[in-house]
């Protein structure tokens, strides 16, 4: 009998499992996860498939993935606000990099669902008293007493409507024209200290808001612009959610029935929970989304390799991504012997590089940041790796907001140690904001745009 034959959305459960919340209750876990189970799916069949063919094009190099969103989504983000921001600095990245590559650039959104984090330790000391570590508001509440960082079942069907509301506004969004962003009120570059950078950054925009002007004056309709597809995902790390969202689906022609997580589009496995022997990799094999896999420096080229036989044996293009996470001044000698060994073994997938979770660093007081110039580091590691063996890349993976906040240090703002106390909200890992997503964009495209010159 073949793996896939022998899978079946609970067989997870056989397994050893890692990063999971201890319930007091089962009979209210079962509860809330029959709940689940019985509302609508967040996305369609349809719209995975479409996933993963356009992923088989960012393994050839016909297209670039854009993963973006925040290190771990709180209920309180389930806003206005905090949503249209996000889509907006999206919105605006993927222009800047499909114009400069002459790429389409595929949106998946760290959102809608990234409610649940691993932790490196289950306890942490807060103010002199060691408390179960917060995983997320899937799971508890961040404050920190005991009774807030008890897991709470009912949060497991409230992920669930927030997930939905979240999806619900994002699509009214882009229905609504909210991706059309060739006005010049929209981009705001008054974030960019530097006279040379700002003169440079605003002259791509032109070139872009006059392309579009240009494309729309030969009778191409404006709504061509105003509406794009945008993908939600999350780390897969609550199986037992998961396993709630799980569908059966009948093939078109009904000669086949094989199964899809409907809660997001894609999903990843992190870099803590990818055993080959474990709960995560048991679950995620069965499952038909495109999901990716983290790759930190740990990992071994043979163990790499198994894993891929073991979650895609059939090799199907768009399914697979690797999510490489190694850290500036890494990447160059650990990544070349994990690229040859997949390479060697002549699979598809799409590599991607997330420059963040290798890059974290403590200030002298004891705050997490990254420094945006070890996360563009990182990238042009990963670029040059992957030029100088012949594959591509085809991606990139960043945890970032919209807002205003002051979690990472370096980018057009300057932004020092002594900046972030002034508006630090993140709950887990800092992020990327608005200014900094966009300068990291702005240096994607000028890498792109050498690429795709080396090619032509």
């Amino acid at each position: 009998m073949s793996q896939r034959a022998a899978w079946t959305p609970g067989s997870w459960r056989s397994r050893p499992i890692l990063q999971q919340p201890q319930y007091r209750d089962p009979q209210a876990v079962a509860a809330a996860l029959a709940t689940v189970a019985g509302l609508p799916p967040l996305v369609a069949p349809g719209e995975v498939e479409a996933l993963r063919r356009h992923l088989a094009l960012a393994a050839q190099g016909k297209a670039f993935v854009l993963q973006g969103g925040d290190c771990a989504e709180r209920f309180q983000d389930c806003a206005k606000d905090p949503i249209e921001s996000k889509l907006k600095i999206l919105l605006q990245m993927s222009l800047v990099l499909t114009f400069s590559a002459r790429l389409p650039v595929i949106r998946v959104a760290r959102m809608a669902g990234q409610y649940a984090k691993p932790r490196s330790a289950d306890t942490e000391i807060v103010d002199g008293v060691e408390l179960p570590s917060y995983r997320g508001d899937h799971v508890h509440r961040i404050e920190a007493t005991a009774a807030a960082r008890e897991p709470d079942p009912q949060r497991l069907v409230e992920a669930y409507f927030r997930s939905a509301a979240t999806l619900n506004y994002a699509r009214a969004l882009l229905d609504g024209g909210f991706a059309d962003l060739h006005k010049p009120h929209h981009w705001r570059l008054e974030f960019v200290r530097s006279s040379t950078h700002r003169a440079e950054y605003e002259a791509l925009v032109e070139r872009i808001l006059d392309a579009l002007d240009f494309v729309e004056s030969t009778g191409v309709e404006s709504s061509t612009f105003s509406t794009v597809e945008l993908f939600s995902s999350h780390e897969g790390l609550l199986l037992a959610y998961e396993e709630a969202a799980t569908r059966a689906v009948v093939s078109p022609d009904k000669a086949a029935t094989h199964y899809m997580n409907l809660g997001a589009h894609m999903l990843w496995i992190g870099d803590r929970t990818r055993a080959l022997d474990g709960a995560h990799v048991e679950y995620f094999r069965g499952i038909d989304n495109p999901i990716g896999i983290k790759v930190g420096p740990s990992m071994v080229p043979a163990d790499l390799v198994r894993l891929l036989d073991v979650v895609e044996p059939d090799d199907r293009p768009g399914r697979i991504m690797l999510i490489t996470r190694m850290g500036a001044g890494v990447a160059a000698a650990k990544l070349p012997p994990l690229v040859e060994a997949v390479r060697a073994t002549g699979r598809t997938v799409v590599w991607c590089s997330d420059p963040m979770h290798g890059n974290g660093t403590k200030t002298q007081g004891g705050i997490k940041t990254r420094d945006l110039r070890n996360i563009h580091a990182e990238v042009v590691e990963t670029f040059e790796v992957h030029e100088r063996l012949g594959t591509i890349l085809g991606g990139v993976h960043f945890e970032l907001t919209g807002e205003d906040v002051t979690e990472c240090v370096g980018g057009p703002q300057e932004l020092g140690e002594a900046d972030l106390a002034r508006s630090y909200e993140t709950f887990c890992d800092p992020r990327l904001n608005y200014a900094q997503s966009l300068e990291m964009a702005f240096l994607l495209a000028k890498r792109l745009e050498s690429r795709r010159g080396k090619r032509s």
